[in-house]
């Protein structure tokens, strides 16, 4: 990979390519999660295959280098197939507050999933 300059999530385009920690190409950048008004970085979905199917979540933790040539993972090329997929937000019937019982990686997916359907 040719890595560049250091760069931002901000920057950050689809179609950018995504590498693993061990140099192998794994796919192309999907969506940037992001919510730049407040500077939070969640994550990327990610497209490993051509085609329909191929959307992983990548949390923010997993993303190595951001560099102008693409992104670098902290995950070796064997572990990115065993990434969840983005997931739909399930319909709320009755909310009596904050989501109290998803976890922080339910969340996420449920927003990957809202960007990636125009819902967000």
């Amino acid at each position: 990979m040719e890595a560049g300059e250091p760069a931002s999530y901000l920057t950050l385009e689809e179609g950018a390519e995504v590498f693993s920690s061990d140099g192998e190409r794994v796919g192309t950048v999907a969506h940037v999660l992001a919510d730049p008004e407040v500077d939070i970085f969640d994550g990327l979905v990610i497209d490993v295959q051509s085609g329909p199917g191929g959307l992983r979540f990548v949390d923010a933790p997993e993303v190595g280098e951001l560099r102008e040539g693409g992104v670098v993972l902290t995950l070796p090329a064997a572990q990115v197939a065993r990434l969840h997929e983005p997931s739909e937000n399930p319909a709320v019937i009755e909310h009596h507050g904050e989501e109290d019982d998803a976890s922080p990686l339910e969340l996420k997916l449920r927003r990957a999933w809202d960007l990636i359907s125009g819902r967000y």
